[in-house]
């Protein structure tokens, strides 16, 4: 599983981000794993959409893609970017990633549709209290981008 360490909160998670204007999903997949890791991927299929069971997550739509050619380039948002074995994914891996990848990994042939179960507020009680240093940039972050828009 092609993962990244993202600069800002320094926590593994799958590459992606938003939509630009006149952009389809799967070109803004194509878009953001090149920003994020330097590698030319092609979309093999839509795993799933995963609604907001609370105001923790959003909409994400997750796909499957195969590398086509690059080579691991850090930018902008990106610390480290790692392959990792399903069986050895990273700790620092914040919800609902790793629900995502078990998703991901199921190789269902119609994409799933569901609520994102994982980001609940009481695993970000415990991961406030296991890594609170993390979780208060995750929020200041969050904070500058939806209110210093």
């Amino acid at each position: 599983m092609l993962l990244i360490q993202r600069r800002d909160v320094p926590v593994w998670v799958l590459p992606g981000g938003g939509i630009e204007e006149g952009e389809s999903l799967a070109q803004a997949t194509i878009r953001e794993v090149l920003e994020e890791t330097g590698f030319h991927v092609k979309v093999i299929r839509k795993v799933g959409e995963f609604h907001p069971k609370n105001r923790l997550t959003k909409l994400t739509h997750l796909y499957d893609c195969a590398i086509l050619s690059g080579t691991p380039q850090l930018g902008e948002e990106t610390l480290d970017i790692r392959f990792f074995p399903l069986d050895a994914l990273p700790k620092l891996m914040p919800p609902p990633y790793q629900e995502w990848i078990h998703d991901a990994s199921l190789k269902l042939k119609k994409p799933i549709i569901k609520y994102t179960h994982s980001a609940s507020y009481l695993v970000l009680l415990q991961k406030l209290l296991r890594h609170p240093v993390l979780v208060l940039k995750y929020f200041v972050k969050r904070w500058k981008r939806e209110f210093l828009k």
